[in-house]
């Protein structure tokens, strides 16, 4: 028997989880920073504003992450559930049905009401759960996981642009925080497409974009903001 293959969509769940704490962390604790430091204010306060962030951000990343993943956790329980009622009361039905969704892949009708049958012999609800509802192991929610996932990836993301807001001058975070930023969330694109098997090009260019977008737009409203007050 061969080894079985290490397909990339096993890491559909983390992978999303990850890339969107880091890139979150990065952008939105990028923007503080650079909001605060464009309306004026003083280097710790910058700081201060940017820790504020980095905690507050992690926090809402990982209760997000939970509340929406066991949502989703919630009904995929109550689709397996209603599953097994079927298959105790309704067998017959469900093994038709069953058949029928391997013809519509193309397999003729004496292959696919044998393989429906051994399948219902041996894994019923493992069957009717991977190819009637989509549910399988691989990419069932895991609201837990999602949600350390996101805090850690979220902080680390945030440390960045905090660490290099800390080491230069006030008058330096504008040019500095930015530029770091940005070369931040490139490796990250680069990465997160790697990992996923995506084009790493397209990924650096998709993060950079919306991540200098975000900052600029931040930047503007501080600086309009630190001549009005």
């Amino acid at each position: 028997m061969p080894p079985p293959e290490a397909h990339l969509s096993r890491r559909v769940g983390w992978l999303r989880a990850a890339v969107l704490g880091a890139n979150d962390g990065i952008v939105s604790t990028a923007s503080l920073i650079l909001g605060m430091a464009s309306a004026g204010t003083q280097h710790d306060a910058v700081l201060l504003a940017g820790v504020a962030g980095l905690v507050a951000g992690a926090m809402s990343m990982a209760a997000g992450e939970y509340v929406s993943v066991s949502s989703q956790a919630d009904t995929e329980r109550a689709e397996l559930v209603r599953e097994r009622h079927e298959l105790i009361h309704n067998a017959p039905l469900e093994l038709q049905e069953l058949a029928m969704i391997y013809m519509r892949r193309g397999l003729d009708d004496e292959l696919a009401w044998r393989v429906a049958r051994e399948l219902m012999a041996t894994d019923a609800l493992g069957a009717h759960a991977r190819d009637e509802l989509g549910i399988s192991e691989h990419n069932s929610a895991r609201p837990l996981q999602a949600a350390l996932t996101s805090a850690a990836t979220f902080s680390a993301g945030a440390a960045l642009p905090l660490l290099a807001a800390a080491v230069v001058p006030i008058s330096r975070i504008g040019v500095i925080v930015p530029a770091a930023s940005l070369l931040f969330l490139g490796a990250l694109g680069a990465l997160s497409a790697y990992a996923g098997g995506a084009g790493i090009v397209r990924g650096v260019v998709r993060v950079a974009f919306w991540g200098s977008a975000a900052m600029a737009v931040t930047a503007l409203i501080g600086s309009l903001a630190g001549h009005v007050f």
